[in-house]
Parts: C-alpha cells; structure tokens; sequence
C-alpha cells in the first residue's frame, strides 16, 4: 500500500468515527484523544439536538390525548311562558290640545304677562289690551239704557192718564192706543240697550287675554305696545297642552280587527313610546282611538295613543318608534334571540344533549324580538339551547358549559 492508500484509509476511519461519535460521543474519545469533543458539537448542530439517551427517554412520554378540546359555550333553557304579541311602528308626538292665542278686538298691547316656555294654567292672564275705548262704549250703552228707562217711565204715566180719560171721554181711542204703542217702545228700546250694554261688556272683557287651556307657552309673538287686530292671522302666543300628551303612529291595515276588538274590550291596549333607536322606553301609555279609514295608499291605519307625560319625556314633534300590544300568545315555547341562527337551510338552534355534545336543530318561529323567540317546532321545553359560542360548533362538538355566564339562568 503506498502513502497515497494509506491517506484515504485515515480518513474513512475518522469520518466513520465521526458519525459513529454522533450517538456515542464517548466511545468516540476512546477511539482518539479529542474525537468527543468534536463529535460533541456535531451533536449539537443536529435538529432538536437529542442524544441516544434523551431520544429514548421522549419515546417513554405518555401521548397527548386525541380530539380537539370541548368548545365554552353560554346556555340558556327553553321554557314555556306566555308571550305578548306587539306591533313595532314609528310615530310621532304631539301636544294634546294646542291653541294660538289671538286678540279678539282692535288696540294697543298694554301688558305681556308671561314668559316664553312658561306653564300657564286655563285663565291666567297672558295679555293686557287697552280697555279705554271698549270701557267708554259700556258707559255709553249704561246711560242710553237709564234714559230709555226715564222715558218710559213717564210714558206710563201718560198711558194711565190717557186711559182714565178714554173713560170720561174726554181723550179719544187713538190717543190711548198711540201711547201704549209708545210704551211698547220704549220697553223694547230698554231691552236692546240691556243687549248693547252685555255687548260693550263682551267687548270690554275681550281686551284681557286668558289662557284657553293649561299648558306651555311658546315663543312671544307680540311685544308690549304694537297694535293687534283682531282680523290678523298671527297670534300673541301658542299653547300647547304637553301633560297629556299624544302619539301618532301606524298600524297595518290587516291588524284594524283586531286592534278594534281589544278596545272593544274594555281595556285599551298599552303602547310603549321609545326612542328612534328602540332601546330605550320613554313613557308608557294606552291606545287611545283608531282613525275612521284605511289610509289606501299606503295600507296602513293611523292610532292615536295617549300618555301620562308627568315628567315631559315626550315632547310634541318627537320621533319616536311605538310597541302596541295586542295579546298574548298563551304557553309557548320561547328561546333567547340570540340562540336562533340563520343557515342555508332556514333557521336552526344547537341542542347540548346530556353527554354536553352539539346537536343542529331546524326551527320554525313564528314570532320574535330582541329579547325572545317562539319556537313552533324543533325545540322542547328542558331543551338547552347554546345562545353564546355557536360559530366553533360542528354537529357532535363536545361542549363545556360556561358556569359564570350560566350562573344566572
């Protein structure tokens, strides 16, 4: 074997122990000085660096267990319980009763007596015109009427004279009967001045201007010192009766019936005034009139309802949406909202069954709101239906239930 042999010999030898060195780094010291270290840190490059002894201490680990783990889910029980039936609609608010206060004679606006937005009562003093003209005219009337009742006092006196004499003959018939058609007169110039002098006092009374009805004033139309009219369109202020007050709304024209026969009933149906949103209630009051036709337009029928207001919640001109309850829907099965999905295939709810699995169940409903839904068929009574957690739920899934949401139910 020559030298150039005996090199390549040398180095199958090294890199066989070099290999070997991998899985036994000690037996490769034994082999030549300085082959462990070597072998050490090839042992260290090698993917999750594991030696003989760690490898068979990995393979010994117990196995991880199979299956993903159960879902957390939040449950709720479907029960039975009566269910009210609503009808959802917008409406709008509106003063009970409102009125524009309007001078009802000529003159100058001595007086303002009220503030704009304030609560006025029926008879308070809104307004002062000035009374001089319209006193003078009662005076006047007064004093016409003494004199016509002067005059015919002594007329009488003259009729008792032409009578006694008519007797005598000593004044003719014509006589007698011309002065009883003078006293006749004069009785009847009496009463129109008694009429003229209950006009001049209409008139005088007019320039007081009184609240009509109790309620809240509005802006002032008329200041202090301008001239009114009472042929003039504008008013001095409007007001508006806010406790109670009104909501206008709708109704589809296939609920008139029904509507009609709950307030034939006797007890007017209850209606709910929220907020555009419909989260929050804002008064609660009692259906109060149906309108006297379908609007054929647009099918629909238009409802009056009425409210307390004591704490002016409702304001007129405010949108508002209305809940109308028209009975109730005696022992049904109902289910959170929130359980009742949408699939291909129509609506559905998961089951937990009594292994905690996941079972898809088909529903039909057949009325439903933010807070319940009426299940007709697919669900039971005891059934626990899933309200939380159903997009990780598979047919089968098992399921842990969420005791700190469920802790309440």
């Amino acid at each position: 074997m020559g030298f150039r042999g005996f090199f390549r010999l040398l180095i199958l030898i090294i890199a066989a122990g070099c290999l070997y060195s991998v899985y036994a780094p000690e037996t490769a010291e034994k082999w030549a000085p300085g082959a462990g270290a070597y072998a050490r840190k090839l042992h260290d490059l090698l993917p999750g660096g594991a030696r003989t002894g760690e490898v068979k201490t990995a393979a010994a680990a117990p196995e991880p267990p199979k299956g993903p783990p159960p879902a957390l889910v939040s449950i709720a029980q479907a029960k039975r319980a009566d269910y009210p039936l609503y009808l959802d609609s917008l409406g709008q608010a509106q003063a009970y009763n409102t009125v524009t206060v309007r001078t009802r004679v000529d003159g100058q606006v001595m007086k303002i007596a009220f503030d704009e937005g304030q609560m006025v009562k029926a008879g308070d003093l809104l307004a002062q015109i000035d009374p001089r003209p319209f006193q003078a005219a009662l005076d006047q009337a007064k004093a016409k009427k003494s004199q016509d009742e002067a005059n015919l006092a002594n007329a009488k006196l003259d009729q008792q004279r032409y009578a006694t004499l008519a007797k005598q003959s000593f004044a003719t018939q014509q006589q007698l009967d011309t002065q009883n058609a003078l006293v006749a007169q004069l009785t009847a110039a009496i009463a129109a001045d008694a009429a003229s002098i209950d006009a001049a006092q209409v008139q005088l009374d007019y320039t007081t201007v009184r609240a009509p009805i109790t309620g809240r004033t509005g802006f002032r139309l008329v200041d202090e010192g301008n001239i009114v009219a009472a042929s003039q369109q504008t008013g001095i202020v409007t007001i508006a009766q806010l406790q109670p007050i009104a909501v206008i709304f709708t109704a589809p024209e296939g609920e008139v019936t029904k509507i009609n026969a709950t307030l034939a009933a006797g007890a007017p149906p209850q209606v709910l005034a929220r907020d555009s949103s419909g989260e929050k209630t804002l008064a609660t009051g009692r259906l109060s009139v149906t309108d006297n036709q379908v609007d054929v337009a647009t099918g629909t029928i238009r409802l009056k309802a009425e409210f307390a207001n004591q704490d002016n919640a409702l304001w007129p001109g405010l949108a508002v949406s209305t809940r109308l309850t028209i009975g109730d829907l005696k022992n049904a099965v109902v289910v959170p909202t929130e359980a009742v999905q949408h699939g291909p295939n129509g609506l559905f709810v998961y089951v937990i069954d009594d292994k905690n699995r996941a079972a898809m169940r088909p529903v039909t409903v057949t009325h439903q709101d933010t807070a319940q839904a009426v299940i007709d068929k697919g669900v039971n009574d005891g059934d626990r239906v899933v309200t939380v957690g159903q997009y990780v739920l598979q047919p089968g899934t098992p399921v842990a239930i969420d005791t700190a949401a469920n802790s309440g139910s």
